[in-house]
């Protein structure tokens, strides 16, 4: 087993997702959607579930009320359907995850100059 190396000081930050995760029907009444809605986005993998060997229950991360959100937004606003708002959602996150990116790289005396 190798040793992690950190900083003298520095506190090891150990996530559980667990610990913050939502049940199915938890989940549900924060998205504002009927349960049936959470699990039929699950089988067409908008959601993950965050695995849990002791848990007999499907548990989700926290955001995923937000991904329900988007999704049924995009269908209601746009008219998309399910899968479709999927691949919507999964540009979306990419394009985010690359402007969070972009922001970290950029730096103020070097800004983007259209000539």
């Amino acid at each position: 087993m190798s040793a992690v190396a950190r900083p003298r000081g520095a506190a090891l930050v150990v996530r559980d997702e667990r610990a913050r995760a939502l049940e199915l029907g938890a989940l549900a009444r924060e998205a504002g959607v009927h349960p049936e809605l959470v699990r039929r986005l699950v089988t067409l993998g908008l959601l993950d579930d965050v695995p849990d060997e002791y848990a007999d229950r499907r548990q989700f991360r926290r955001d995923a009320a937000l991904r329900i959100d988007r999704a049924v937004r995009l269908r209601n606003d746009l008219g998309l359907n399910f899968a479709g708002a999927l691949l919507a959602c999964e540009l979306l996150d990419r394009i985010e995850l690359l402007e969070r990116r972009l922001r970290r790289n950029e730096h103020p005396e070097r800004r983007w100059r259209v000539t």
